[in-house]
């Protein structure tokens, strides 16, 4: 049994629509989409959902349960409130700059790094060394923090790079003489 799964998700500030197997989930900031498997059965009561496997002994259906649940809260969330993403950079000379809604990134490379943002994403940035990503799709923004992640990642040894915000890097003792 699954306990996420078993849980109600509520839909206050939300409007959620089945057809089919397509769940939309409308709200304030926005239109999310969802292809719900076969193996799952939603329930749309009022102003909660719950989520059931169809075969309880089937192991598949069984693993999808708490998922879809899952994703169905963070639409939920994602057109009530939206999500946010925290980096910030460490070393001399890295910063970041917005060139009308892209990001530029100058990482000590030989150029600077231009990432174009995707639609329903916005950056912003109070700091040249910190960077704000903000959206309404979860999964979209934690791929998209990834990705600049993944330009300089953080090094062991002087701790330099772009990390998640509250990340510790663990440090390793340099060489000695």
């Amino acid at each position: 049994m699954s306990r996420i799964g078993k849980k109600p998700v509520s839909t206050a500030g939300a409007t959620l629509n089945l057809a089919g197997q397509t769940l939309t989930v409308k709200g304030p900031k926005g239109e999310l989409k969802f292809e719900v498997n076969e193996g799952v059965e939603l329930k749309i009561e009022g102003a909660e959902v719950t989520v059931s496997p169809r075969d309880e002994n089937n192991r598949f259906h069984r693993s999808l349960w708490g998922m879809t649940r899952s994703m169905i809260a963070n639409m939920v969330e994602g057109v009530t409130k939206g999500f946010e993403r925290d980096l910030e950079m460490v070393g001399v000379g890295y910063r970041a700059a917005l060139k009308g809604r892209d990001l530029e990134l100058s990482l000590g490379y030989s150029h600077p790094i231009v990432y174009v943002a995707p639609e329903g994403v916005t950056f912003s940035s109070t700091k040249p060394t910190e960077i704000k990503i903000a959206g309404i799709d979860k999964q979209q923004l934690g791929q998209i923090a990834a990705e600049i992640r993944a330009f300089r990642p953080p090094e062991p040894y002087k701790g330099k790079g772009v990390r998640y915000a509250g990340e510790t890097v663990r440090r390793k003792e340099g060489k000695k003489k």
